[in-house]
């Protein structure tokens, strides 16, 4: 009964950790195979190692992987470039009220002074740039996502690896097959009936 050299890795619970079919220290990493239901428990340390096992990289999802990581990029410049330039907009939109609000409370200190006292200015406290960034900060933190783990998720087991996987596999499937013949009373020779 031989099957594909394919393991998929998968994460199971921390609570659900068994041993390690190498090391017997506990893991919550499992290789699995797709085609015979073939599973073990691995740590993680093990799947770097190269007498285990090796990657087996999927070129077209690398390839997409890696369109994805830069158009992000560049979303992420034209955000930022836009961002400047929004902020020049309103340090020059600013600048330009501020000098206004000055030329017009002059003028009203010359009327003020000419009709009497000078009247009390209110200032409105105008949002700071330092404020726009933190709102901004914040923003982007709360979108940001966690990066998923990086790690191959395919490999094909070394030879001798692999070879004892088939033997267990073999072997289990022996023990079945012996214990179905031990149920069946048809396997046994029955008792003679004759008269001796």
């Amino acid at each position: 009964m031989s099957f594909p050299n394919i393991w998929h890795h998968r994460r199971v619970a921390d609570t659900s950790a068994k041993p390690c079919d190498v090391c017997y220290k506990p893991s919550s990493s499992v290789l699995l195979n797709p085609h015979n239901k073939d599973f073990f428990y691995i740590c993680p340390i093990h799947l770097k190692d190269g007498s285990f096992c090796t990657p087996i990289v999927d070129t077209e999802k690398e390839a997409a992987k890696e369109r994805e990581e830069a158009i992000a990029r560049e979303i992420e410049k034209v955000k930022n470039e836009y961002e400047e330039k929004q902020r020049k907009k309103e340090k020059e939109q600013n600048n330009k009220q501020k000098d206004k609000e000055n030329s017009q409370t002059k003028k009203g200190e010359e009327k003020d002074q000419d009709q009497g006292g000078p009247e009390e200015k209110k200032d409105d406290p105008e949002p700071t740039n330092n404020d726009q960034k933190e709102k901004n900060d914040t923003v982007k933190s709360a979108v940001s996502e966690p990066k998923a783990d990086d790690s191959p998720r395919i490999f094909a087991l070394h030879k001798t690896f692999y070879q004892m996987r088939i033997d267990r596999s073999r072997n289990i499937e022996i023990a079945r097959r012996n214990r179905e013949r031990l149920k069946n009373s048809a396997a046994f020779p029955s008792v003679p009936t004759g008269d001796l």
